[in-house]
């Protein structure tokens, strides 16, 4: 049997979590799910995932941050991180700096919303990479 890929979805928008599971789990895709940051990098280090979704507007630790920590960690650098973000439409009023975008390395940015074909490809197209 094969084996599932593994993505982890860090966003603090229910609704779109259970819908975007909804539309990764369509594939035969496995995915664990965080609501902020800190829990982000804590399920990363535990379940080690093939793919991380991670949104920028979060409480505790912004995406930004939680990316920046992703790639220094040696033993998550190499997970690719996409950016899954309404962050071009919200940002003005987060308190989160754009610059802060350009600092961080990650892989793909993705602007919510994204239509499920759109999203399933550049999931798939990321994971034929690793």
């Amino acid at each position: 049997m094969e084996r599932k890929a593994k993505i982890l979805l860090i966003d603090d928008d229910a609704d779109f979590v259970e819908s975007t599971k909804i539309i990764l789990e369509s594939k035969p895709y496995e995915v664990i799910v965080a609501v902020n940051g800190d829990e982000g990098l804590r399920k990363a280090r535990e379940g080690k995932p093939d793919l991380i979704l991670l949104d920028v507007i979060m409480p505790v630790e912004n995406g930004f941050t939680a990316a920046e920590q992703l790639k220094k960690d040696p033993k998550l650098a190499k997970i690719p991180v996409l950016m899954l973000t309404s962050y071009s439409t919200r940002g003005v009023g987060t308190g989160i700096p754009r610059s802060r975008g350009y600092e961080v390395e990650f892989e793909d940015y993705i602007d919510k919303p994204v239509s499920p074909d759109d999203l399933l490809a550049i999931v798939a197209k990321h994971l034929q990479k690793t």
